[in-house]
């Protein structure tokens, strides 16, 4: 069991180093900003299309297939469940109708082949809505996970931090503390594998005593848990304070009197051409995309 390699999203891939991650974290931003905020309001057909999209870049990228499967398998398996579920659960449009046309011998031909159940084999019961649903739904949660573990996947903690202090920057105008919450939020993404290591030693430690469970009894189980939550929450604050210590010695006392160099930004060819790229998809958004 290792909990530091086992995450299903959310880690940063440092080898092979793509063209993705040689991309300015503010463009990047920026397209994922795009890629949440696309769906919305919508046709089936544009979020087919962003799927195609984040698939292309994966492919493009080289991004290895171990990452991928270990990171998206999942992620795949719960939309293709999803849109199952509701492609043959009830549209919701339960109301009774009559035929239009007075019996079979006296109807006529439909002047076009548009029927609104696609499937009906008993159980097997699909309906123009219901697809559409099953398309809308199943694409808007692969879109906003996917989108957002490809951010994390190709972007550095240090760079994302770099590119919000940037963006963010303007709002120093009104006292507010962008590098104290930047700061903040760099060392609280550090700080999850640390939580995560603690996690981990505390698990193996139990597993190595070989508690038998079902003699403890429920009351005692609990106490036992107790325990373990105590000496991990003793643990973390003991870590967090050894960073306290740790930044206090390196003469870090407040951002006024210790500049953060977090990273350097710079557009480059890549980046520019990327935001280009970022204009047409919005006019196709804007021109294809609405409902």
């Amino acid at each position: 069991m290792d909990l530091l390699r086992s995450l299903p999203i959310g880690l940063y891939l440092e080898n092979p180093f793509t063209w993705l991650h040689k991309l300015d974290p503010r463009v990047k931003l920026a397209w994922l900003l795009s890629f949440l905020l696309a769906p919305i309001l919508s046709n089936p057909e544009w979020r087919l299309v962003l799927v195609g999209i984040l698939m292309f870049l994966t492919l493009i990228a080289q991004i290895p297939l171990r990452v991928w499967k270990q990171q998206m398998g999942w992620l795949l398996i719960l939309t293709l469940l999803v849109f199952i579920i509701t492609t043959l659960s009830p549209d919701g449009l339960a109301v009774s109708s009559q035929p239009r046309l007075p019996g079979n011998n006296l109807a006529l031909p439909q002047p076009t082949d548009y029927h609104y159940v696609l499937l009906d084999k008993g159980r097997l019961f699909i309906t123009r809505r219901s697809l559409e649903l099953g398309i809308r739904i199943s694409t808007l949660i692969f879109i906003l996970i996917y989108s957002t573990n490809l951010y994390l996947l190709t972007t550095a903690p240090e760079e994302i931090t770099a590119g919000l202090d940037d963006l963010l920057s303007p709002l120093r105008r009104f006292n507010i503390p962008i590098t104290e919450i930047l700061l903040t939020l760099t060392l609280s993404l550090r700080f999850i594998s640390l939580v995560l290591e603690e996690v981990q030693n505390l698990i193996r430690s139990i597993r190595t005593r070989a508690i038998n469970w079902k003699k403890l009894g429920i009351k005692r189980s609990l106490q036992v848990w107790l325990v373990v939550v105590e000496k991990l929450l003793e643990n973390l604050l003991m870590r967090a304070e050894e960073i306290a210590i740790a930044m206090e010695i390196r003469g870090f006392l407040s951002p006024n009197k210790h500049k953060v160099e977090w990273h350097q930004l710079r557009l480059i060819g890549g980046d520019w051409l990327a935001l280009g790229l970022l204009i047409v998809f919005w006019y196709g958004r804007l021109m294809w995309g609405n409902m």
